[in-house]
């Protein structure tokens, strides 16, 4: 099966900005907090992929982007396997993990799109969900998402290892919100911690407050 050929984890251009838009929508469908948020026990990746092209473009100017792909001598005659995107990892600088509102104002309309009438209200969420972060310095996992059929063969981790490496040589933490009680035991293995479990606001599902020390 291909699916436990190796994997390459690299920066990400912008020319993989759909595949890895798609493949994060891919590995969001079931997400907790995405169903709350729009309403749908199942969130369609064609109508979550342009949200997530845009926070990707939001902090692309960052340069933390980076994408997993099955390697493409070892996929062989696959066909279409060695060039999709088969996951993603998002991140945000120190200090520049905050929205601004002028993008929020700018990527409204896809926004909308995937929340309807619940964008306002959604956004008292994020606003609560932020009032949460740490104040000191921090590399913030903005996403992390695998492809259902390549999860559990070491991608996440390959995405999630040059981070931590790149945070312990300058001396900074790291920090993320787990919305899934199943990937603690992942996280964990790379030296996150849950500091606090919060409830979404309006009856919302929990979400797992998780810092990491740098080493």
């Amino acid at each position: 099966s291909f699916d436990r050929m190796p994997f390459v984890a690299r920066p990400a251009t912008r020319a993989d900005l759909p595949g890895l838009a798609a493949a994060l929508a891919a590995a969001f469908v079931d997400d907790p907090v995405k169903q709350f948020l729009t309403g749908r026990l199942h969130l369609p990746v064609e109508r979550s992929a342009p949200f997530f092209d845009a926070f990707t473009r939001i902090h692309w100017a960052h340069g933390l982007a980076d994408v997993g792909q099955v390697a493409g001598e070892a996929a062989g005659a696959a066909e279409g396997v060695a060039g999709q995107i088969a996951g993603a990892a998002v991140w945000a600088r120190p200090d520049h993990w905050k929205v601004p509102t002028l993008q929020v104002v700018r990527w409204a309309p896809r926004f909308v799109r995937m929340y309807g009438r619940r964008f306002l209200p959604n956004l008292h969420v994020l606003r609560a969900v932020e009032e949460q972060h740490p104040r000191e310095p921090h590399y913030y996992l903005e996403f992390l998402g695998i492809r259902p059929e390549h999860q559990g063969f070491g991608l996440g981790r390959a995405l999630i290892e040059p981070m931590t490496a790149r945070a312990d040589r300058e001396g900074v933490g790291m920090y993320l919100e787990n919305s899934k009680e199943k990937n603690l035991a992942f996280y964990g293995r790379h030296g996150f911690q849950p500091r606090a479990v919060f409830d979404l606001p309006g009856g919302g599902p929990p979400v797992w407050l998780m810092w990491r020390e740098q080493r």
